[in-house]
């Protein structure tokens, strides 16, 4: 907490608004109110002196969400004032963060309307992307597709390889949404050979899975997937991100009382992360003990080698899971 803190002030004192945008989106919740409160502020400031309009909705959002804090209004005042485009593609985006789905629509619409005119194709299928998310959100999965495509054809048009791989392991996820649980998974599957270098992608290729086989409760192979998306996620900001969806699986299956393939299957993490075999080792354990394999003295010794705080948590929540 302490070193996303000292992270936070640098990126501040030095006004790098690339740098303040990354550690807020990954490393929020690692903040308490009164430090996130005292970041927002400053950073607030700086956003608007530099016309970061993607930093500006992010602190918008954190105030929102996490302090209960409006000063959305704020973000509207601006849009009728300047005539920005990423001023207004930023602020739909918000009204989508906190669910103000037709507000969002409406914004995008009117921006893709003027966009198309002026033959923009790098908004327009930024535009195209972003209201394929909201019909996603709303289980119309046919229009997102729709979308999605439109957004696909722009792409190629302007030959970014990397925006398009993103959208096509996007529109994977969305076609098994949409119930072709098959053609989503071979969509997916034909963009890893060409990510073997990139790995955000990779992750988020492999957390599409991931979240395929939990839906179909083939809870081996969602573990597969977070092992694969950790794996590639170490060491950088996706990181805690394959850790998340990790702990969501693992959350579920001490929900469903299937300890065994917990502990079954921990030991691959166990092995492929030594830095935190402390805590799968404990996580194997306290599995075991509800499974009634061992007593709670061999719990306690495995949980008492974890000091990582966070990580304590994560053990505490998993241990009071029930139906």
């Amino acid at each position: 907490m302490v070193k996303n803190m000292e992270e936070l002030m640098k990126a501040i004192q030095e006004k790098n608004c690339g740098e303040l945008k990354r550690v807020l989106y990954y490393r929020v919740d690692d903040l308490s109110d009164e430090q996130l409160k005292e970041v927002l502020e400053k950073a607030e400031e700086i956003a608007k002196e530099c016309n970061d309009w993607e930093l500006y909705k992010l602190v918008l959002y954190y105030y929102h969400e996490i302090l209960g804090i409006d000063k959305i209004s704020e973000f509207e005042k601006l849009a009728k004032e300047k005539d920005e485009f990423e001023l207004k593609f930023h602020l739909a985006d918000l009204y989508y963060l906190i669910g103000e789905l037709e507000k969002s629509l409406e914004l995008f619409r009117g921006l893709l309307e003027e966009e198309v005119a002026k033959g923009n194709v790098e908004h327009a299928a930024r535009i195209y992307y972003s209201m394929a998310m909201i019909h996603e959100e709303i289980q119309e999965y046919e229009k997102a597709l729709e979308l999605i495509e439109k957004a696909e054809e722009l792409y190629e048009k302007m030959g970014d390889e990397r925006e398009l791989l993103r959208l096509r392991i996007y529109k994977g996820y969305v076609t098994f949404e949409a119930g072709d649980t098959y053609r989503g998974k071979a969509i997916i599957a034909g963009v890893l050979p060409k990510i073997l270098e990139d790995r955000e992608l990779l992750v988020e290729a492999h957390l599409s899975f991931e979240e395929i086989f939990e839906e179909y409760e083939d809870y081996e192979a969602a573990l597969q997937e977070c092992l694969y998306a950790l794996v590639y996620g170490r060491g950088t900001d996706y990181e805690d991100i394959a850790f998340g969806a990790l702990m969501d699986v693992l959350w579920q299956l001490f929900l469903d009382d299937d300890f065994e393939t917990v502990y079954l299957n921990i030991d691959m993490f166990i092995n492929a992360f030594p830095e935190w075999a402390d805590f799968f080792e404990a996580v194997k354990a306290l599995a075991l003990f509800k499974d009634g394999k061992i007593e709670d003295e061999e719990v306690k010794k495995a949980i008492e080698k974890v000091k990582d705080p966070r990580l304590l948590e994560m053990l505490e929540l998993l241990g009071e899971a029930e139906l």
